[in-house]
């Protein structure tokens, strides 16, 4: 077992490591569990977030131990990367790697658990909720704020967002964060692209594209479009995705 940690937090090994060692057990969970699975646990006087990797495959257990960081260890890099950015995610704590001869076989990254806090999917689901809009229009100050410092944010998903209200202001958070690539440089229409996974509510994308052609100088109409074209790619691309995979199940058989 190998285990990093931030400076601050390394008198946290033993209790982590023995929480490592009893994560099947015990915990309480977040989430469903299918992918990755998500569980905190109250260690001295915090609450400490522990996301624990799907197993991968033979090959690629071999490139994450020999010829790629994991997904943990980017997780904990970009988010002290995001934070020297002034950039909000819950605080990193630590990642563990277990090894093999193979490869690696597991593999956490440990954070601060957020408490009193929102996913960004649930304000977005709920239209009746009061400050509905000004928390889209904070959510596209910020998807700018990447994109000025070079910071492409592949999971751009709702669900990866954490809201809170701090003394009076609403604050996100950003999570899952191991798929990002960095540029000295976005392209704007790369940039607009990046709005792809986010959503295919109209009146959403309309916020955001007024809101991302008031901080960029661009025309609303000019950013709606590509945000519309960019999101009806990706939905066509689920679609056949979703036809192939059925295909594939009755070749099978």
């Amino acid at each position: 077992m190998k285990v990093f940690f931030a400076n601050e937090f390394s008198q946290y090994n033993e209790e982590i490591i023995l929480t490592i060692k009893n994560f099947k057990n015990s915990g309480t969970i977040i989430g469903d569990g299918r992918r990755n699975v998500i569980k905190f646990f109250e260690i001295g006087d915090r609450l400490l977030n522990f996301k624990s990797f799907k197993q991968h495959n033979i090959i690629n257990r071999h490139v994450y131990k020999f010829y790629r960081k994991s997904k943990a260890r980017r997780s904990f890099e970009y988010a002290h990367f995001l934070l020297d950015k002034k950039i909000y995610t819950p605080t990193p704590i630590a990642y563990i790697e277990n090894h093999d001869f193979i490869g690696l076989t597991s593999s956490y990254y440990i954070t601060e658990q957020l408490e009193n806090s929102f996913i960004l999917s649930e304000i977005l689901l709920a239209k009746d909720f009061s400050d509905r809009e000004e928390i889209i229009k904070g959510y596209t100050a910020l998807m700018y704020k990447l994109h000025e410092n070079g910071i492409q944010f592949i999971d751009n998903a709702a669900g990866n967002f954490l809201v809170r209200k701090e003394n009076g202001v609403y604050r996100f958070y950003i999570v899952d964060l191991n798929r990002m690539n960095f540029y000295d440089r976005i392209a704007i229409d790369n940039r607009l692209q990046n709005f792809a996974r986010f959503t295919l509510d109209k009146d959403i994308m309309n916020i955001i594209s007024n809101e991302y052609a008031l901080l960029s100088g661009l025309s609303a109409e000019y950013c709606l479009k590509k945000i519309s074209d960019a999101s009806n790619k990706m939905l066509l691309k689920r679609k056949v995705k979703k036809v192939l995979k059925f295909y594939k199940y009755f070749i099978k058989i």
